[in-house]
């Protein structure tokens, strides 16, 4: 099994710790506040109250061979800084560190973070593309070059079956699977003469400029200012 560890439970720390337990119940948790290991200690498998910034104290807590340590010390930059290189030199290969700014973020990068999270950032990238767009139901960035989406057939679809419109060769994207509307059960396509619907929900997964451009019909309907938001979260690369 896994095993994590959490070293300041921030709010990005904490719903890091919500989301580990549906995978795992090793989790080490770190804090120097004693009420908020006292609240959460019942989740963790072990807790401590130490300050992030004594190294000796990260050597004998945390594990050489721990899968990942997630960092979540709020605005403390410097401290941020510190702990992240201890854990270097400590050899753990896993470092998640919350960051604040690019800057911020470049440094962490610097001193051994295997990847840093901007946590608003990310929320924005995800929430932005849907208020582009009336037919993008969820996006979420994979990777510079991949994305997943939950969009409705576009104009170009509607009425038109699966292998009719061949967004795989048309539009770039894969078809991974489908919903209804009113229902948050996916199921793979498995015939190509499936007539797509307006209720119907199709998650898919692309470049996120494949995606942009099969909402871009829809985009234009929407007004410049959308239109502006969108492009400039996807800029040509």
């Amino acid at each position: 099994m896994k095993q994590f560890a959490i070293i300041g439970l921030g709010t990005f720390g904490i719903r890091m710790l919500e989301e580990l337990l549906s995978i795992t119940n090793e989790i080490i948790i770190i804090d120097k506040d004693k009420d908020i290991i006292e609240k959460y200690k019942e989740l963790a498998k072990l807790a401590y109250i130490t300050d992030a910034i004594n190294e000796a104290a990260l050597r004998k807590i945390i594990p050489k061979e721990i899968d990942a340590v997630i960092v979540d010390l709020g605005g403390k930059i410097e401290v941020s800084l510190m702990t992240t290189n201890y854990l270097k030199k400590i050899g753990i290969k896993e470092i998640i560190v919350k960051a604040q700014t690019d800057e911020h973020g470049e440094l962490l990068s610097m001193v051994g973070a295997s990847k840093v999270i901007f946590p608003d950032r990310e929320a924005a990238k995800r929430i932005t593309p849907m208020l582009a767009s009336s037919i993008l139901f969820n996006f979420m960035p994979i990777s510079q070059n991949l994305a997943l989406a939950e969009v409705q057939p576009n104009e170009d679809c509607l009425g038109k079956t699966l292998l009719e419109a061949n967004l795989r060769k048309n539009m770039g994207l894969n078809v991974v699977a489908l919903r209804k509307r009113d229902s948050e059960e996916f199921h793979f396509i498995n015939d190509p003469s499936y007539v797509f619907a307006e209720d119907d929900v199709l998650l898919v997964a692309g470049d996120e400029r494949n995606i942009t451009a099969f909402l871009g019909t829809d985009i234009k309907k929407s007004g410049k200012s959308r239109v502006s938001i969108f492009r400039s979260l996807f800029p040509k690369r």
